[in-house]
């Protein structure tokens, strides 16, 4: 009796590991209110970010961010931007605000999302899972979840951590996965 019901707990753990959440199973609300899986975005590398637009690092982080998204997207790499109005109320825009003025100011072409709350009872699911995944919450703008090919959380910086600086991580990820596909060929 006790190894069969020690089997069937088993299978249920194994079931239950299996239907657990990674950052692509979530959907979530574009900057223009269209609903979106992240699924689209599995099988690349993503950096999310919390933005704002009156931030003391809005110009440097949005330039390098849109750089980035440049050189190494959008096969194999997406700066995923959710605005925030948490920290500082230096997001006070609404969505068709915010999205026009970061195409405008800063030519931004990554994908951009509905204003979101991060932190608090309030948040959003995929900060909850980012959160949680990482151990790491935001307490400021510009938080940047480095996300695996798989939906993983690899790491988390604060806005004091230049974009420059994750940069040569992103790149490294980014040649693996041009690297496999090569294998694959």
């Amino acid at each position: 009796m006790l190894p069969g019901a020690l089997a069937v707990l088993l299978t249920l753990l194994s079931l239950t590991e299996s239907k657990q959440k990674d950052f692509y199973t979530f959907k979530v609300v574009n900057s223009r209110g269209k609903l979106v899986s992240l699924e689209k975005y599995r099988g690349s590398v993503s950096l999310v970010v919390n933005v704002a637009s009156e931030c003391g690092f809005t110009e440097e982080h949005y330039k390098d961010l849109q750089q980035l998204h440049r050189d190494f997207g959008p096969y194999h790499f997406n700066v995923l931007a959710f605005p925030c109005n948490q920290f500082g109320q230096q997001e006070p825009g609404s969505d068709k605000d915010i999205d026009s003025f970061v195409r405008r100011v800063y030519g931004v072409s990554f994908p951009l999302f509905s204003k979101i709350a991060v932190v608090g009872t309030g948040a959003n699911n995929v900060y909850k899972y980012l959160v949680e995944s990482s151990g790491k919450e935001p307490d400021w703008n510009f938080w940047k979840y480095l996300i695996d090919v798989n939906g993983k959380v690899v790491d988390a910086w604060g806005p004091k951590v230049s974009v420059k600086e994750i940069r040569p991580k992103i790149a490294e990820m980014v040649r693996q996965i041009i690297l496999k596909k090569k294998e694959e060929l």
